[in-house]
């Protein structure tokens, strides 16, 4: 997939209509936007990202999302990308759009993509457009839902998903952010993201569709009480799903209206202030700055406890869990014992038929004395050496619990984690919590005491408007809270309803007349669990032989990652590095320049990994590298992760002259983004072996 031409109008600094040229060129795949700060560069990748995602390009990168809540909320945020020559010319509009080409589509053909999102600051309206070869498209629109145009639908299912999108768009500098993972949260997001980027989950999506269908199959011989609870069931899963995806919308709404509100809230408090004259707006901002990082580390720690409080039962219950692994553990023995058991059967039974063989075929008669002989022996060595020895087990044994190994390692992991680190664990979240709300309470108090001296009727009604907007912070916060429990409970509900259905379809036996359906599902279904059991092994394997390559790529430091594992454990992908002596690197205790490695690494991986074929967008490209590290990426990562790359360097401070002399071969189209004046930027395209001259006229010779 090609991103063949940019357009923007009255989009922020980029007044009227301003059109960027990425049409591809064979053999070079580099393509350079370059200006000085404040010029437009980080808005044109801003740009980008808005035009696909809209109201929820919060979700791709933490940037977006600060700058929208310091804006006071997506619609307060959104109106300041109009330009502002063209709001003084009363214009009401901007848009951007985005000509792609080279997609291959499933059940569409296309030759080229036009996406185009519009935003009129009159109505307050937003509109995204896309025509397939210059045409609407009736699949596209068919897309739809209650909830989701089909054109926002189309550009996360078949173009990018969200979900993936910080891949393809980041700023090299703070792609150290992988490195850096620390909360549940943030890993279970994040290995979502590796799944979806990896293919595992279409995978496991589509596991699941073979087994709904073979469960409709075999409901057609259920009786009149299994209908009823199959329906009953099935009616639970979709309700509950609706039900999450309301909550979901709600608190997108909830989250958009507390940001309007403590922006609201902000303005007042800085109001406050001035008018008491007891601190300056410097030591207020140091003070909500230290606000802000404590309440951030506050809903990390509640975040942290609220996963140990999922724990608490299993620790209560720990003498009823260590006699349900005793069991389980005993099943497994029970399970090899037979298998060990029925294969020495299965190998006696062939040996003695071929033996019997052997003898008729040898035209000797054999007393029957010395054929019983013959095979009470082969029996007797057969089961010596192919039925070790083991536990016994009464011929009435039943499997109460019947796990597969990946669940009971899954068990023996919460066990292990109970007996060793859980309850310290729990004790020091309990400690950080309350020692991090008392700091919290200390600031909200300073700033309390700071607004209450002044008695001005003005100030306060400013005050009781005040108390009023944040008691709504507070009330939104738990509403929000309240949503979220629900949204937990709601998918905790599904997994078990969803069990009960897979219990029901292995109970279950297909018609007559359905025997062949139900056999193929069957069959597929088996297949694919194998397989998706094989991919993830395969995609293990493989990606970290890709992060490793990355790494011995780019890193001057030969030999400090000896190799890389990717752990994949039910939903959750962890990645560790190790050094030559098989001990853990702890990726935060690596250097800035080597976590920005690291992620570099990890990023060129995901990508060569992936099934997506999409532009890759990056902004400050060089920052933290030394001269080595640079001259690696330069040569290495940049030229090969991607048929399409977009680089936005700042000249002599992100990328020097050397290093785009290295990068030149591989230069397809470059561009100076030029101020006209404080409120227009527009783009020179130049020639990419006189981009250095170009710049140095237009700069140096001015000052």
């Amino acid at each position: 997939m090609i991103i063949k031409q940019v357009e923007l109008e009255n989009f922020r600094i980029y007044r009227g209509r301003n059109t960027v040229d990425l049409s591809p060129k064979d053999g070079q795949n580099i393509y350079v936007v370059s200006g000085k700060n404040g010029f437009g560069k980080t808005t044109f990748l801003m740009s980008l990202v808005w035009c696909l995602y809209g109201r929820q390009m919060q979700e791709v990168d933490e940037l977006y999302e600060r700058e929208i809540k310091e804006k006071g909320g997506y619609t307060k945020y959104i109106v300041t990308s109009l330009n502002r020559q063209a709001k003084a010319d009363d214009d009401t509009s901007f848009s951007v759009k985005l000509t792609i080409t080279n997609a291959i589509i499933p059940a569409l053909t296309c030759g080229e993509i036009s996406i185009k999102r519009t935003y009129n600051t009159r109505t307050a309206t937003e509109d995204l457009e896309i025509l397939i070869d210059g045409f609407e498209n009736e699949l596209i629109k068919g897309l739809g839902d209650e909830k989701t145009r089909g054109e926002e639908n189309f550009i996360r299912d078949y173009l990018l998903p969200i979900e993936i999108a910080k891949f393809f768009f980041f700023d090299a500098e703070k792609i150290v952010s992988l490195a850096e993972v620390n909360t549940p949260e943030q890993r279970k997001k994040l290995s979502r993201a590796y799944s979806e980027i990896l293919g595992i989950k279409k995978y496991e999506d589509a596991k699941a569709e073979i087994e709904e269908t073979q469960l409709r199959i075999r409901a057609r011989t259920a009786n009149a009480k299994e209908k009823e609870l199959i329906n009953n069931l099935n009616n639970d899963i979709t309700n509950l799903r609706l039900a999450i995806g309301d909550s979901n919308q709600q608190i997108l709404d909830l989250k958009d209206q507390r940001t309007q509100l403590k922006f609201e809230s902000d303005e007042i408090q800085n109001k406050l202030i001035r008018v008491g004259n007891l601190i300056t707006l410097e030591e207020l901002e140091a003070l909500r700055a230290s606000g802000s990082e404590l309440e951030g580390r506050l809903s990390g720690i509640q975040s942290d406890l609220s996963k140990s409080y999922e724990l608490v039962p299993f620790a209560i219950a720990a003498n009823k869990l260590s006699e349900a692994a005793s069991q389980v553990k005993i099943e497994a023995e029970f399970k090899e014992a037979k298998f060990r058991q029925e294969n020495a059967v299965n190998v006696e039974d062939k040996l003695l038929d071929e033996l019997s063989e052997e003898i008729d075929q040898c035209g000797k008669v054999v007393a029957g004395s010395i054929r019983d002989f013959y095979n009470t022996t082969f029996r007797k060595l057969i089961r010596r050496h192919l039925a070790t020895e083991g536990p016994t087990f009464p011929e009435d044994f039943k499997l109460l619990h019947d796990l597969t190994e990946s669940e009971r390692a899954q068990m023996q992991t919460l066990i292990d984690n109970l007996r060793l680190s859980f309850r310290q664990e729990f004790k020091r979240l309990h400690f950080e919590y309350n020692q991090t709300r008392n700091d919290l309470g200390q600031i909200k108090r300073r700033i309390a005491d700071a607004e209450s001296l002044s008695e001005d009727a003005v100030v306060k009604a400013d005050r009781q408007r005040k108390k009023e907007v944040d008691d709504e912070i507070d009330y939104l916060g738990e509403q929000i809270g309240g949503l979220e429990q629900s949204i937990a409970t709601h998918q905790l509900s599904i997994v078990n309803k969803e069990k009960q259905l897979d219990e029901l379809r292995k109970k279950l036996r297909a018609s007559a007349q359905d025997l062949e359906k139900d056999a193929l599902t069957e069959a597929l279904s088996k297949r694919l669990r194998d397989y998706i059991t094989l991919y993830k092994e395969r995609k293990k394997e493989s990606l970290a032989k890709q992060i490793h390559k990355g790494l011995k790529m780019l890193m001057h430091k030969k030999g400090f990652v000896h190799s890389v594992k990717v752990h994949i454990i039910g939903g959750d992908i962890e990645i560790d590095l190790y050094n030559k002596r098989g001990e853990v690197i702890l990726k935060e205790g690596l250097s800035k320049g080597e976590q920005q490695l690291y992620a570099t690494a990890l990023l060129y991986g995901l990508v060569e990994e992936s099934d997506f074929d999409f532009p890759i967008f990056i902004d400050s490209p060089m920052q933290k590298f030394d001269d080595q590290h640079a001259e690696n990426i330069v040569r290495h990562f940049y030229p090969s992760i991607a048929d399409q790359v977009i680089l936005f360097p700042l000249i002599n401070k992100e990328m020097s002259a050397r290093e785009y002399d290295m990068l030149l071969p591989n230069v397809a189209r470059s561009y100076l983004i030029v101020n006209q004046d404080a409120d227009q930027s527009g783009f020179e395209e130049v020639a990419p072996d006189n981009l250095f001259a170009r710049y140095s006229n237009l700069y140096h010779s001015s000052n």
